[in-house]
């Protein structure tokens, strides 16, 4: 059964445990509610909790353990002969789910009954050419043993999801009946329900911190991985970064950090003063017309995609500036895609994010500040200078310092509008790329994540995360160290 049918079927059965736990709770109580512990809505909630909340719990475990289990038991029935012949475990059980997957789309369209995809005797050729009929293609490097485990890890998910089934819709209906049998008018239903809520959020809470952990973790464990087969010294010592998947890689990350800084220095120098401008307009300067007028406006920056800037950076702030700065020009830039054509656009992205955060740490400044240097005779441009914006500097460099992280972690604008090419230059014109461009190239396509060229890609977001992490709890320290004196 798919999983959406299964969950709609115990969010059913659920709403149909409100209906009947509240009125079991009402005929406990002969009709009269004030005869009742709770409210009867309490009763009825008790059994719908009771009904979907463990059935949910055991849907969610059986979805991330099962996978786990499957592919275990599927690649012990592959042959080291197909592992050993220049393919690592990871990529012949990709090939075995996308053949899975095509065995499911040609029982799907009838090209094969369940019996013929699930029997491991049927012959090769045969399925090959079935498939092909119904437009699913196995590939040429596809072997007959990768088909039969496609096969077992077709039938062992079919078996899965039918115990899930039958395990999940068990405990629901479990679920319920224990609730209801447990429903009369002594029995205290708001203190179990409101206990379960708060099991609920706590529970919540801890995906948030255990989703962390886990990132946290796979980045740490990957990442040993790397410098197991390929030297630290090597990677935070050469300042060559040339990744060969056939061998002999150099993996200095040096020019991927400089290009990275490169960019947000200028995406920086663009953002900072504008953004702060227009903060200090809109707050001290804007009549509220204005203002109510112009801060939606500069905000709807922030909501546009950056794959939008990313195509705005390549085919028009790129031309334009190749026009002035290229060979027709000044003869400085060989090409759209450079250093400054990635830092104009992304400092435009991040407009909105210094200029409201800005805006909302000036306006915290107390207004007694103001008229206090309003009564010794300051204009208000001396009022700005002289104390709001030293009031207000804490905070302000703690935006600047959350732009920076978020100009650190920026992937789509650099693709598009500053190169591939890792490179120490100090030319704003010259093609470079950063961090998080080349961990979307390293992990791009069918990579062996047996090799330093994947893993590499892991110890590079280790850098990047504890890079972006530093800044952002530097810039909390500021905030909070600073802004006590002015509240």
């Amino acid at each position: 059964m798919p999983v959406l049918w299964l969950f709609l079927i115990v969010v059913a059965l659920a709403t149909v445990g409100y209906i009947v736990g509240r009125s079991r709770a009402l005929s406990s109580a002969d009709g009269d509610n004030r005869l009742l512990h709770s409210l009867p809505s309490y009763y009825g909630s008790n059994v719908a909790l009771m009904t979907v909340v463990p059935a949910m719990g055991v849907l969610m475990l059986w979805l991330i353990i099962q996978p786990f289990i499957v592919e275990g038991r599927v690649s012990g029935t592959i042959p080291d002969s197909v592992i050993a012949d220049g393919s690592s475990l990871s990529l012949v059980m990709s090939d075995v789910r996308r053949v899975a997957e095509g065995l499911d789309v040609a029982v799907a369209e009838g090209a094969l009954t369940r019996d013929e995809a699930a029997s491991i005797r049927t012959e090769f050729t045969d399925v090959r050419e079935r498939l092909g009929n119904v437009g699913v293609a196995l590939g040429s490097d596809v072997r007959p043993e990768v088909l039969r485990a496609a096969q077992i890890y077709r039938s062992l998910s079919s078996t899965g999801n039918l115990i899930m089934t039958a395990v999940v819709l068990l405990v629901a209906v479990g679920g319920f009946y224990y609730a209801w049998n447990q429903t009369h008018k002594d029995f205290r239903a708001r203190n179990v329900v409101e206990a379960g809520i708060r099991v609920l959020l706590v529970g919540a809470a801890s995906i948030a911190i255990l989703t962390t952990i886990g990132i946290v973790l796979s980045l740490i464990f990957n990442t040993i991985e790397f410098f197991r087969i390929y030297p630290a010294s090597e990677f935070f010592g050469s300042l060559t970064w040339s990744p060969s998947f056939g061998g002999g890689s150099e993996l200095g990350i040096w020019p991927l950090l400089w290009g990275t800084f490169y960019i947000s220095l200028i995406a920086l120098l663009v953002s900072v003063p504008i953004g702060l401008f227009a903060a200090v307009y809109l707050s001290e300067y804007a009549s509220k017309p204005v203002r109510a007028f112009a801060k939606p406006m500069l905000e709807v920056l922030a909501g546009i995609p950056t794959i939008v800037y990313g195509l705005f950076a390549l085919l028009t702030v790129g031309p334009l500036l190749l026009q002035v700065f290229g060979d027709d020009g000044l003869g400085w830039m060989q090409a759209g895609t450079a250093v400054m054509t990635a830092g104009l656009v992304m400092g435009i992205m991040l407009i909105p994010f210094v200029s409201s955060l800005s805006d909302d740490i000036i306006n915290a400044v107390p207004q007694a500040m103001r008229d206090g240097s309003y009564g010794l005779g300051a204009t208000k441009s001396e009022t700005i200078k002289q104390v709001i914006l030293p009031a207000a500097l804490p905070g302000i460099v703690g935006a600047i310092l959350l732009a920076a992280s978020r100009a650190i972690g920026e992937t789509m604008i650099v693709v598009l509008g500053a190169g591939a090419a890792a490179r120490l230059s100090l030319n704003p014109f010259d093609a470079m790329t950063t961090v998080t461009a080349k961990i979307v190239s390293q992990l791009t396509g069918d990579a062996d994540f047996a090799s330093p060229e994947a893993l590499v890609a892991f110890a590079l977001g280790m850098t990047l995360f504890i890079i972006t992490l530093g800044l952002n709890v530097f810039a909390l320290y500021i905030v909070r160290k600073y802004r006590e004196q002015y509240e």
